[in-house]
């Protein structure tokens, strides 16, 4: 079954809704070079779109944006920060069909997916929402019990936020949503194949009254050049990076000449495990949902199987048949099960 023509042609006006700039200190601008970058469907191969290609200058350029914003949003009441967050949240919420349009287009997963995803990433905007005015503290008696101490949390300042291309909506939200609740400013580093989904929600946190500068997005190809002179850079205070384990390693390594604070979700090893006392049948399930969520393409996805001797054969036999039966095809047909591989 092919993708219905109505429905490619309603992922296809969300993409040009969509802004393909660089977001820099509250405004949409083309990368300094001009360079674009092109967004592919990757069930076709087709360009979908071109987005500026950010330079280390453009880089910088979002640095020093957040820096200017930092004292200033910092000093935003809590209160005000959450209400930021929580309208971000009813704005995804009420656009969730055309967000997980955008997201199947460029990332392949099935639009089903692409919905719950959507979902998932407004949550953490809710979330830390509420958290923004639960900031705490601490006070209590000292030791030689003549004075008291006292302990505050303060934003740690700029930080700088790495996300990949398999859940481009929520591991923005999930690292955006802390870093404004507590008061700090941002810049987004996208993987170069999934920007459309951070650039739409950039457009929405702008929509939901984001001061100028809070937030800003680099989309890039020249990742590690971009990224290098942005930890090197002492306004620069902290990283959060969710990628592989070898690029974690250079990660670290660049961050701790600085001794910048960090934040790292890198790779996954996990086995399934199967022991004879089992239901074979829920087992089967589970690990089709282990292996194959997201077209197989997560960091938690099962990659070792341990079956018991005595059930093995079965249970082999059992997944080879499920896994043989799912449809493979582009995201947006409703009968696809497992979209493409991204690359």
């Amino acid at each position: 079954m092919a993708v219905p023509a109505e429905t490619l042609a309603a992922a296809l006006a969300v993409v040009e809704r969509t802004p393909t700039g660089l977001y820099v200190d509250g405004e949409w601008r083309a990368a300094r070079s001009g360079a674009v970058l092109a967004v592919e469907d990757p069930a076709t191969g087709a360009t979908i779109a071109e987005v500026a290609d950010a330079s280390v200058a453009d880089g910088l350029d979002a640095l020093a944006a957040a820096a200017r914003a930092q004292s200033a949003w910092a000093a935003t009441a809590p209160r005000e920060r959450g209400e930021v967050l929580r309208r971000a949240f009813d704005l995804i919420v009420e656009r969730r069909d055309d967000l997980a349009r955008l997201m199947t287009l460029e990332m392949g997963k099935a639009f089903a997916e692409s919905q719950a995803e959507v979902s998932y990433a407004a949550e953490f905007l809710r979330w830390f929402a509420e958290e923004a005015v639960r900031i705490d503290g601490g006070y209590l008696p000292a030791p030689n019990g003549g004075s008291r101490v006292v302990v505050m949390r303060q934003p740690v300042g700029p930080c700088l936020l790495v996300t990949p291309w398999n859940f481009p909506m929520a591991m923005g939200t999930r690292k955006i949503g802390p870093a404004l609740a507590a008061g700090c400013t941002v810049v987004v580093k996208p993987a170069k194949q999934t920007p459309l989904s951070m650039l739409a929600l950039v457009a929405v946190l702008e929509e939901a009254g984001l001061p100028r500068g809070v937030v800003n997005v680099v989309t890039t190809s020249q990742a590690g050049r971009v990224t290098s002179a942005l930890l090197a850079d002492e306004r620069l205070r902290k990283l959060s990076f969710t990628g592989s384990t070898p690029v974690g390693r250079m990660l670290l390594a660049q961050s701790a000449e600085r001794v910048l604070r960090t934040s790292m979700e890198l790779g996954g090893n996990a086995p399934f495990v199967v022991f004879d006392d089992a239901d074979l049948d829920l087992a089967v399930e589970g690990a089709v949902q282990a292996k194959m969520r997201n077209v197989g393409e997560a960091c938690t996805a099962a990659n070792r199987f341990y079956v018991q001797r005595s059930v093995a054969e079965r249970f082999v036999d059992a997944l080879a048949g499920r896994l043989g039966g799912l449809r493979v095809g582009h995201g947006l047909d409703p009968s696809t099960e497992v979209g493409p591989l991204i690359d």
